[in-house]
């Protein structure tokens, strides 16, 4: 199939939005501001809230009676305040339980009575015991590192790892680790 020959032309220049006056170089006064069509002219696209009578925009609002200006300092808690007892616990006496706490520069890994919780990097996630279905934990791959996994009720996978130095402290961990999970969770 034979094909007319094209001419090499460049393709055309896309249609300019604004020209300067005359033909002359240089600039000129900016475009007009894009509006939708049936948009009302003269009013810029978002609303400023109107302003009650003597009141120029911008200005502080003034102070309620009884609340300190900015500046002053707030008063100090009660010094002996008591100590929150944990969820479920009865008669506000604190709940007792054994603990277990491994923590490097980074990571950190809590098991007590309020279940497992993961510290990464700064990011911290809880999960309660209801919410667990199973604790796991092994050494890194060079031996250097507790791995603790927590594997929700819902099949989610969560784990941290949490750097042994020395290296002797990973048997301590592990040690500690299974008689805390021993408790709380007796049946594995």
């Amino acid at each position: 199939m034979d094909q007319p020959e094209q001419g090499h032309q460049p393709p055309p220049s896309p249609p300019q939005p604004w020209t300067p006056p005359a033909g002359q170089p240089g600039f000129g006064p900016p475009p007009p501001p894009y509006a939708p069509p049936g948009a009302p002219q003269g009013r810029p696209p978002y609303g400023q809230p109107p302003q009650p009578q003597g009141q120029p925009p911008y200005a502080q609002p003034p102070h309620p009676q009884g609340q300190p200006p900015y500046g002053q300092p707030a008063p100090p808690p009660h010094s002996y305040a008591q100590p929150q007892a944990a969820p479920g616990a009865a008669g506000g006496a604190p709940a007792q339980g054994p603990e277990f706490l491994a923590v490097d520069r980074h990571n950190s890994v809590v098991v007590d009575i309020n279940g497992v919780a993961f510290e990464d990097h700064g990011i911290a996630i809880d999960f309660t015991w209801p919410e667990i279905r199973s604790v796991h934990y092994k050494a890194s791959g060079n031996g250097k590192a507790l791995m603790v996994a927590v594997i929700h009720v819902d099949g989610s996978f969560y784990e941290c790892t949490v750097d042994a130095k020395p290296r002797e402290r990973l048997h301590q961990w592990f040690a500690h680790l299974a008689q805390v999970l021993g408790y709380y969770r007796p049946m594995g």
